[in-house]
């Protein structure tokens, strides 16, 4: 496929998955950006199945190579194996793609970084940090932290060979100064992700009737991949809370709807989904959870549009798009009072920031259930809220800047 753009700079962004997932969608969010502004914009990824990507990647030039290179070593080995599949998609760009850039953009993996610096024709990297990947990871034994003593080394380095670097909130930047001491004369700009309107007004919402039992009154809905660190666990623990709280004919107008991104390929998606299943009905709430494996953008404008609140779980999450969703479909959204969100959502405004707790979830959760308006009045102002913090013009404008500074 061409690069798409016009006759600006020609842009190569590098990915190591197309997926569904907030890294995924701030990458076609940004190659489009440039796209509109001029750019020749290619992406390069190890996998893309356009069956389960965002719809917009099929307007984008998508270029892959190295998928057949392990994602984990017998389920081990995940950091080691993305490492080496970004340095060999960087590789076959410089020695067998035939293809030209004006500039670089990678994110999630910096290993890459140091392969495009061989360039024969040195060209600028930006590099998009969403947050340290050292610190995605748990270290249980001694084997593990010798294991990921290289590991984190290289991410470090590769990141400060980057000419530019950004980060996707003030909390990921003092993160990044506190992770990564050897760059501390680095002072990452912070470019927040916006929302991709256009999707959310062109997109056409399709019946949900076969998605969920019933019609329900108050239907709360989460947002997130099947991943034990996304915390889902809280959301349906909130809900047993909630219970307690309601006489029987309001319990029997909540449901709670739990979508996540799901991908058959990574063994903790399919895990974590079982747990949660079983986890519901341990806390005899299974009759009022739905579990969506993934699904497409017209069900998800469905789910926001039915929703009278967005539960969004995680505890220092680097940033979180679903959030930006939530509050642009007019929902108030109840988050942990930690990360992104407390960037993103006003307090009591357009939602409630609360402890990783399940009595402090269900007291936000009954707020919405005993006064209806909240949903109006706490939607209208997150909407407002994304126009005026978060929008692609301003997400747009900063990168074309950053695109200019670079290939000037």
């Amino acid at each position: 496929m061409a690069e798409a753009g016009g006759e600006g700079p020609s842009v190569l962004f590098l990915h190591p998955d197309l997926g569904l997932g907030g890294a995924e969608r701030l990458v076609v969010d940004a190659a489009l950006a440039l796209q509109a502004r001029g750019c020749r914009v290619q992406i390069w990824t190890a996998h893309y199945d356009p069956a389960r990507c965002f719809a917009e990647t099929r307007g984008l030039a998508v270029r892959r190579c190295g998928g057949w290179l392990p994602r984990s070593l017998w389920g081990r080995g995940h950091a080691l194996c993305a490492a080496l599949r970004m340095a060999f998609v960087a590789l076959y760009i410089l020695l067998l793609s035939g293809e030209s850039a004006d500039a670089f953009v990678c994110d999630q993996v910096s290993a890459c970084i140091p392969v495009l610096r061989l360039a024969r024709t040195r060209k600028k990297v930006l590099f998009y940090c969403h947050f340290p990947d050292q610190l995605l990871t748990k270290r249980e034994s001694l084997l593990k932290r010798i294991y990921r003593l290289p590991l984190d080394w290289l991410e470090e380095y590769t990141t400060g060979m980057a000419d530019c670097i950004v980060v996707n909130s003030k909390f990921t930047a003092s993160v990044f100064k506190d992770t990564f001491k050897s760059l501390s004369h680095i002072n990452p700009d912070v470019l927040y992700p916006s929302l991709n309107i256009s999707s959310f007004e062109t997109v056409v919402p399709t019946d949900i009737d076969d998605l969920i039992p019933t019609k329900k009154k108050f239907l709360f809905l989460s947002i997130n991949r099947y991943e034990r660190k996304k915390n889902l666990a809280l959301a349906l623990e909130a809900l047993q809370e909630l219970q307690g709280r309601l006489d029987s004919h309001e319990w029997n107008e909540v449901h709670l709807v739990m979508a996540g991104g799901y991908d058959q390929r990574v063994l903790e998606n399919v895990e974590h989904y079982e747990e949660l299943r079983r986890l519901a009905a341990k806390l005899s709430v299974i009759d009022h959870v739905t579990f969506l494996r993934s699904f497409s953008d017209e069900q998800k404008i469905s789910l926001y549009s039915n929703s009278v609140c967005v539960l969004y779980t995680p505890s220092n999450e680097h940033f979180g798009i679903v959030p930006l969703e939530a509050m642009y479909m007019r929902r108030p959204v109840i988050a942990v009072n930690s990360g992104g969100p407390l960037e993103s959502i006003l307090h009591n405004v357009t939602g409630f920031l609360c402890d990783p707790l399940p009595t402090q979830f269900s007291e936000a959760m009954e707020k919405i259930v005993r006064d209806p308006l909240l949903k109006d009045t706490m939607g209208a102002a997150g909407r407002a809220r994304v126009m005026e913090k978060f929008s692609s013009e301003a997400f747009t404008e900063q990168l074309y800047q950053y695109i200019c500074r670079l290939t000037q």
